[in-house]
């Protein structure tokens, strides 16, 4: 049996290969954020044969102010548990395990409703911003504390729809990746940007809340932005020493991603493109760390985990295109 359909159990959640699907935005979620018939045949299409262990379901927006784009999935009411327990049931029905990712963009929000600015660590614009428009607001402490409950009841959210697990968006840009960036997190406080506890504290918190909300035993990811890959930005090595902090503070998967301007590494177009990172990390936690970037043959996926640089492998780009991609890739039946 080759190691990509071996299976692997993340804190309890039995997964029955090491193939995950991971979250991409499809922007099929209705104008308030609700689960559509659409998304759901999206999910069902890609789940069919049962061949991916886990789907992480794209970025859900935690609260309003905290809306990355229109058409992005809501998670930011109790009224939105019932849609997504009809998208866990699509996944579930196929074989296939289901993760909400739960995500604030910070600055990179667009709220889209009268009276909600962005909010963000310092103020300061993303290196990708056109420049157009307000510059983001300075969270205040108040700000910071209702992050962290929105994120708690987001989780408590994915629990009751049926989710086997969630994860939190720290990457591509978006708020928490925007406190671990020194080239966003300006900060003079306890969440100060010049040491790493500070630019964690935020996560850290987070976690804690999370995991009291959800109960010890069901899985809390991360979804890190490893590297910036800017001059000045974060680096592979404090991803390794951040990742330690990241599970002592309840972290049971840590996902690795990077970009502060988008989630590609302009430093490699290999499969697995941020492996080296992933490897880095993988090497200071004894949680599992997945792997995404670039893979689109089970070969290369395969090779990664040989490598050692990763316990999972996450095919995104070619499952968005081909949505018989894992079917055929482990031996199924299209």
């Amino acid at each position: 049996m080759s190691i990509l359909n071996s299976p692997i159990t993340i804190n309890g959640l039995a997964l029955k290969n090491r193939l995950v699907m991971p979250p991409m935005a499809t922007s099929k979620a209705a104008q308030g954020g609700a689960v559509t018939g659409d998304l759901c045949a999206y999910y069902a299409e890609r789940a069919a044969g049962g061949c991916i262990g886990l789907i992480v379901t794209e970025h859900c927006f935690i609260s309003p102010e905290g809306r990355a784009h229109a058409g992005q999935l809501s998670i930011a009411s109790d009224a939105d548990v019932p849609g997504l327990r009809r998208l866990t049931d699509t996944i579930h029905a196929h074989g296939s395990k289901a993760m909400a990712q739960i995500s604030h963009a910070g600055g990179a929000a667009q709220p889209g409703y009268p009276g909600l600015r962005a909010l963000s660590p310092s103020g300061v614009r993303l290196p990708r911003d056109s420049g157009e428009g307000p510059a983001p607001d300075v969270m205040a402490e108040a700000d910071i504390e209702k992050v962290i409950r929105d994120f708690a009841a987001a989780a408590r959210r994915a629990k009751a729809a049926g989710y086997d697990g969630v994860e939190l968006h720290s990457a591509h840009g978006y708020l928490l990746n925007q406190f671990f960036s020194p080239l966003t997190n300006r900060r003079a406080d306890r969440y100060a940007g010049g040491t790493l506890e500070g630019r964690t504290r935020l996560h850290c918190e987070i976690l804690r809340a999370v995991r009291a909300a959800v109960g010890a035993e069901y899985p809390v990811a991360v979804r890190f932005g490893a590297c910036d890959y800017m001059a000045g930005g974060s680096t592979e090595a404090d991803a390794a020493e951040a990742a330690a902090l990241l599970e002592a503070a309840g972290a049971d998967l840590l996902d690795i991603s990077g970009g502060l301007c988008g989630y590609r590494n302009p430093q490699s177009r290999a499969p697995g493109y941020f492996g080296a990172a992933a490897e880095a990390v993988r090497q200071r936690v004894s949680v599992p760390v997945l792997l995404t970037g670039g893979v689109t043959a089970a070969d290369e996926a395969e090779a990664l985990l040989e490598r050692g640089c990763a316990d999972l492998i996450g095919v995104g780009r070619a499952l968005l295109k081909d949505a018989g991609w894992a079917r055929s890739a482990l031996g199924g039946e299209r």
